[in-house]
C-alpha cells in the first residue's frame, strides 16, 4: 500500500512537471493541473517523496527537487537596481479580500498614494471618505471595484464578461486605467477570461493595467500583455513575484502592466496577513507626465 502511495505521488509529480513545462493552460483538464500544481507546489511534493524513499529513489527525488528550486527561482526571482533619488506618482493595488475599504488600505500602505485600486472591496467608508477628503476622488462599483484618485476620476467604461470578470476603464492624471479582476475558480479556463481582458485593452499610451487576474505569470495567456506591454515587477521589482497566498510566495496571481512609454522607478510587492494576496505599490517617474 505504502508503495503504491509514493509511486501515485511520483506520478503526479511527472504529470505536473510535464504540464507545467509544456502544455500549461492549454485546455480545461491541462489547465486544472497546471493551477493545482504551481512549480513551489511541486518542489515540496518531490521533497516529500525524498523524505520517504531510500537509494536510487531518494537520490532521483533530490536532483529532481534541486533542479526544479533552480528553475523556480531563476523564472520567479527578481532583482533590479531601484531609481530612489525621485518621489515619483504612486499607484497602489491590492486584492483588499472582501473585507477592507479605503481608510482601512490607507493604513496598510502607510501614506495616502496618488491612486489607490481595490477589488473585491467592501468600500462601505467610501461617503465617510469624501467628507474627510473633499479635495479627493472616490469611485466604487457594486462588483467590489473600488478606486481613489488625488486628481478628478473619468469613467471611461465599466464591463463584465460571460464567465462574471470584470473590467474597469478610468482616466486620471493624464492616465488611462484598465483595473481587471478575473472570475475565481479552478475549473474555468482562462482563455475566455483572457480574450475577454485583452479585447477591451484598446489603448497602449500612457497606460496602466493592473488587477487580480487569478492567472498566473507563466499561463499561456499573457502573449498580448508579454508583446504590448511591460510588467512592473520584472521591469523595477526585488524579490519573488508571486503575490497568493498568505505570504507564501505560491502564485503569481496580481499583476502591473505599463505601456512601454512609461518609466517606472520601483514596484514593491507588500506582504500582509489582511488578505490572502500581497499589495503592488509602484512608482512612476514624473518624467513621463
Amino acid at each position: 500500500m505504502r508503495k503504491h502511495f509514493f509511486s501515485f505521488i511520483r506520478a503526479i509529480i511527472i504529470v505536473g512537471i510535464i504540464i507545467h513545462f509544456t502544455i500549461k493552460d492549454y485546455v480545461l483538464i491541462t489547465a486544472i493541473i497546471f493551477y493545482a500544481l504551481p512549480l513551489p507546489l511541486l518542489i515540496l511534493m518531490t521533497l516529500f517523496l525524498a523524505a520517504f524513499t531510500k537509494n536510487i529513489s531518494l537520490k532521483s527525488s533530490l536532483i529532481a527537487a534541486v533542479i526544479l528550486i533552480f528553475i523556480w527561482i531563476k523564472q520567479s526571482y527578481v532583482s533590479n537596481t531601484i531609481s530612489n533619488g525621485e518621489e515619483g506618482f504612486e499607484i497602489v493595488f491590492w486584492n483588499a479580500s472582501h473585507d477592507r475599504g479605503f481608510e482601512e488600505s490607507f493604513i496598510e500602505i502607510g501614506n495616502i498614494p496618488d491612486v489607490l485600486v481595490l477589488v473585491e472591496s467592501q468600500s462601505d467608508d467610501i461617503e465617510i471618505m469624501r467628507l474627510e477628503y473633499p479635495d479627493y476622488s472616490f469611485y466604487s462599483t457594486k462588483e467590489e471595484i473600488a478606486v481613489f484618485s488625488k486628481t478628478p476620476l473619468f469613467i471611461e467604461s465599466k464591463k463584465k464578461g460571460e464567465d462574471n470578470s470584470k473590467l474597469l476603464n478610468f482616466r486620471t492624471n493624464n492616465f488611462n486605467f484598465y483595473v481587471v479582476d478575473v472570475s475565481a475558480g479552478i475549473f474555468k479556463p482562462r482563455q475566455k477570461s483572457m480574450s475577454f481582458v485583452n479585447s477591451n485593452i484598446l489603448e497602449r499610451h500612457k497606460t496602466i493595467v493592473l488587477g487580480d487576474f487569478n492567472t498566473p505569470y507563466e499561463s499561456r495567456y499573457f502573449q498580448f500583455f508579454k508583446k504590448n506591454f511591460v510588467n512592473a515587477f520584472d521591469e523595477k521589482g526585488n524579490g519573488f513575484r508571486e503575490t497568493w497566498f498568505w505570504n507564501i510566495p505560491l502564485l503569481s496571481l496580481d499583476h502591473i502592466w505599463t505601456s512601454k512609454d512609461l518609466n517606472i522607478l520601483q514596484i514593491e510587492k507588500a506582504n500582509t496577513f489582511k488578505s490572502d494576496h500581497a499589495m503592488l505599490k509602484m512608482r512612476l517617474s514624473k518624467d513621463t507626465f
